[in-house]
């Protein structure tokens, strides 16, 4: 259903100009390659549908109101461009996915300076490739996962870029499936109720300079390989089962010059190989690496680990993973040839946190005189640590490039 525009009429650049009349029928009446001006107003419409090249932009606070009712706009041509709208209050459906901008196989995309408010679904695009999103803002009122959708949504997507956007209080900020050759970056994503950037069967891509604060999880990778994680900021992702990065089957990546401070889990490992990480900093969480099973050829160097509660935890005696080379804040060692690396070896794993990987309700025990000796006896006498879980060339000060 379409309605008219309740305050102002649209002005068509390249067209005669016609007063009380919808987008819908601006839209139409433009050709192809057309720049579309619409002037500052509050229209009222849902699913406006663009099936030719053409730009819209908006002069002024234009605000589009779905009154959620179905989607906003249907992009279903190539070349297409938005600019400078608000659009707000999408439609929800339980066998629908409404998004305010629903895009199918489109090429050559851009999204810019656009602010979705209230939405379901922000930006659903599929089997679409070279779109570039950017300076944008989306944000809903997720409270549950099953009523909520993704600010950023890309099913079988190519040469992406996500650029400089605000996701927040959404489901997943930004999700990617089938998605290769993307790259985000700039963005802020954060209290959304799931993760902040979600990666699914999704390969050769990379993201970097984001933040992702007080989400669900900070980021996911799963199922996923050769994916490029640079300067990003992982930030308060706090909660029984919060993480600052998942990662659960992937293969092949790089984890460079990151900032983990304040997660529950710094960076949870599930099935995860060959992957480097360095110049990465792990402050102030409760777990800066927890290691489940089948993590194999990982290489930790490099990397400052100050004030963790647990520095490393494995569930497994067994270890085919380095960590060498690193800045330890608990370590207790002595450089007496001042070479600027510890004398004695580090082992990173505590006693302790075997126990609470049994029995997680013993977490508070942790700052307990029990505990410490326990951890004591076991740096003695070592039972449950893996032999060659050890970095045998700590660093005695801080890592800086």
């Amino acid at each position: 259903m379409i309605r008219l525009p309740i305050l102002f009429f649209l002005f068509i650049s390249v067209s005669s100009v016609f007063s009380q009349q919808t987008i819908q029928e601006k839209i139409e009446a433009t050709k192809k390659s057309d720049t579309l001006v619409i002037h500052e107003g509050v229209y009222k419409e849902h699913d406006i549908t663009i099936s030719k090249p053409i730009t819209i932009i908006g002069k002024g606070k234009v605000i589009i109101d779905a009154e959620k009712k179905g989607y906003v706009f249907k992009i279903l041509s190539d070349s297409v461009a938005l600019k400078n709208i608000i659009i707000k209050n999408v439609g929800r459906s339980y066998t629908k996915d409404y998004a305010a901008i629903y895009v199918s196989r489109s090429n050559n995309l851009t999204i810019e300076k656009v602010t979705l408010e209230n939405v379901f679904f922000g930006m659903l695009i599929e089997k679409s490739k070279n779109i570039h999103i950017k300076n944008s803002s989306i944000s809903s009122e997720a409270k549950t996962e099953a009523k909520a959708g993704n600010g950023i949504h890309l099913w079988h997507c190519s040469n992406a870029i996500i650029d400089g956007n605000e996701l927040h209080n959404l489901r997943d900020g930004i999700y990617f499936e089938f998605v290769k050759n993307s790259v985000v970056k700039n963005n802020h994503s954060h209290h959304n109720i799931r993760y902040g950037l979600h990666f699914m069967f999704s390969n050769n891509n990379e993201y970097s300079q984001n933040t992702f604060n007080n989400n669900g999880a900070g980021v996911a990778v799963m199922f996923s390989k050769y994916i490029t994680m640079t300067h990003n900021k992982f930030l308060k992702n706090w909660g029984t089962a919060s993480y600052g990065l998942l990662l659960k089957e992937i293969y092949d990546a790089e984890i460079v010059k990151n900032e983990f401070s304040e997660n529950t889990v710094a960076v949870n490992l599930e099935g995860s190989t060959r992957i480097n990480y360095t110049h990465n900093t792990f402050s102030n969480n409760g777990w800066a690496l927890k290691v489940a099973g089948a993590c194999y050829k990982n290489i930790f160097t490099k990397n400052n680990f100050l004030n963790n509660s647990f520095d490393v935890s494995y569930n497994s005696k067994i270890n085919d993973n380095s960590f060498e080379g690193n800045y330890w804040s608990s370590y207790t060692g002595y450089d007496l040839n001042k070479d600027a690396i510890g004398d004695v070896p580090y082992r990173p794993v505590k006693l302790f946190s075997y126990i609470v990987n049994q029995t997680p309700e013993t977490i508070i025990l942790l700052r307990s005189l029990f505990v410490d000796i326990i951890n004591f006896s076991e740096k003695v006498t070592p039972v449950f640590t893996p032999k060659n879980l050890v970095d045998k060339a700590p660093l005695m000060q801080k890592y800086n490039d």
